[in-house]
């Protein structure tokens, strides 16, 4: 895929895209372009475009808006110590962006061309890049069916966009979130989406998100749709239970089953606490394992991930169930070793062991 470069002729001043940065948050303001490439059932992909960031021109009938056939995803680029910047393992998240697209029948997108695109728009935000720790530029990678008609069937035309945003921690990593544990509402199901980034996994969790907020919580956690027993995720990330303390603990992850979504931070957390001397574990855990384990002391800490949040620490559940917290309630130990680590990795602090950073500029 070659990329026809056309610049914005007018971006942010200095002093605008310094003081957006400094401003911190998540997804407020865009960099100056974007990149935008298209499919079609006759020719393929067509080249892509590096143009201005605006707005898109769609059909009223065009698919996307009536049948939902989209994907996406989400890596970030750091600042290195040397001044550079550098990618985070954009290759794994090429190729769950390709798994996603043919759950969802749209045009798979080489890994090679996912990552050449994505590494030349962030070669020309360069100076979007926050500086500090924690912070970064967070891209979105996203693809919709742009077919304009109304009939029911895998859309002939796709669009692909990448779009990039100043990124601060999208939680406080120093404080710990409560959960609230849905058993009215579920996230996926066998045989369903989720194991896929699409638009439509998110859209029908808005509602039981809506419910953790009224009860107090600050995020919802998936049970399993066949028994509403087995705990799976949190919102759009995934979920850790540290088992004891010190070095002879252990790092417990629900495994994938085909309804979880297969995160990129982690896989990478399952090696970095391998790389910290932890034994890990993936497998099922209850509720009620998880509600016993913290009264008795076996669970010591829990923390989600994700690329957006990285590492959040969780301090306490609430379920129709009742209420518990675990330890006093504030991020662990391990929860915040992990996250440094990996955090240190990602900012080319800590030594890369696996390889993982991709060097842009």
């Amino acid at each position: 895929m070659r990329i026809h470069l056309n610049p914005n002729p007018n971006p942010a001043t200095e002093a605008d895209r310094n003081a957006k940065i400094a401003e911190g948050g998540f997804g407020k303001y865009y960099t100056d372009n974007m990149l935008i490439a298209q499919w079609s059932e006759g020719k393929g992909w067509s080249d892509a475009e590096l143009k201005a960031y605006g707005p898109l021109s769609l059909d009223p009938a065009t698919s996307v808006l009536h049948y939902g056939q989209e994907i996406f995803e989400g890596l970030k680029a750091y600042g290195q110590p040397d001044g550079g910047i550098s990618l985070f393992r954009p290759d794994a998240n090429g190729e769950r962006f390709a798994k996603s697209a043919a759950r969802m029948a749209l045009p798979e997108l080489p890994v090679e061309d996912f990552v050449k695109t994505v590494t030349e728009l962030v070669k020309s935000e360069s100076k979007w890049v926050p500086k500090n720790v924690g912070e970064s530029l967070y891209i979105r990678p996203f693809m919709i069916a742009t077919e304009v008609g109304l009939g029911v069937r895998p859309s002939n035309h796709a669009t692909y966009l990448v779009i990039t945003t100043p990124a601060s921690a999208y939680f406080n990593p120093n404080k710990a979130v409560t959960v609230w544990i849905s058993t009215e509402f579920v996230r996926a199901a066998q045989g369903g989406t989720g194991a896929a980034k699409t638009g439509g996994n998110y859209a029908g969790s808005l509602l039981a998100q809506k419910q953790a907020a009224a009860e107090g919580c600050d995020q919802v956690v998936w049970l399993d749709a066949t028994e509403r027993k087995w705990v799976e995720e949190m919102g759009g990330m995934n979920l850790y239970f540290i088992k004891g303390s010190g070095k002879d603990a252990t790092v417990f992850t629900p495994k994938l089953t085909g309804t979880l979504l297969a995160g990129v931070t982690r896989d990478s957390i399952l090696r970095v606490a391998k790389d910290l001397g932890y034994k890990v574990e993936e497998g099922m855990l209850s509720v009620e394992q998880w509600r016993d384990g913290v009264a008795s002391g076996e669970i010591t800490e829990i923390f989600a991930c994700g690329t957006a949040a990285v590492v959040s620490p969780i301090g306490a559940a609430k379920s129709a169930q009742g209420t518990w917290k675990t330890g006093d309630g504030e991020p662990g130990p391990i929860t915040g070793q992990i996250r440094n680590h990996l955090l240190g990795i990602q900012h080319g602090t800590i030594e890369d062991k696996h390889g993982w950073n991709v060097k842009v500029i």
